[in-house]
């Protein structure tokens, strides 16, 4: 069986990619397969959000990334400098950058590109999505 480091960089609402991404773990998971990590890049970050709020009605992406995570004791990483850029925080990013509130999503920690680095050394395989 493979090991993947799955790359997401598509928002969480806006295009198909996160939600391709979550697919093909679940599919991977459920084929015998390991997930090393997730690595949210670019606007992929925006799926770490605490403040996402779909519809009722709606598939809500950022609780389905925790639920995953949860689950499969998959570690869910955001590129910390894409994440500040697109004001996504940390409690500590918060403090270290003296922002007022923070609203990245505790499941999900911040990183750098080290731990993409990181991750591509552990796995067979990386996805982009």
């Amino acid at each position: 069986m493979s090991q993947f480091l799955i790359q997401v960089n598509a928002s969480a609402y806006g295009s198909t990619g996160s939600f391709r991404a979550l697919k093909f773990c679940q599919s991977a998971l459920d084929q015998g397969h390991t997930i090393v990590s997730v690595f949210f890049y670019q606007d992929g970050v925006y799926n770490s959000s605490a403040l996402l709020a779909p519809a009722s009605d709606e598939f809500d992406i950022h609780a389905a990334w925790l639920d995953l995570s949860r689950k499969h004791q998959i570690k869910l990483t955001n590129c910390v400098s894409a994440a500040l850029r697109r004001g996504v925080l940390s409690p500590q990013e918060a403090k270290d950058n003296a922002k007022p509130q923070w609203n990245a999503d505790a499941g999900f920690t911040m990183g750098g590109l080290g731990e993409l680095v990181t991750g591509i050394e552990q796995a067979q395989r990386l996805v982009c999505f």
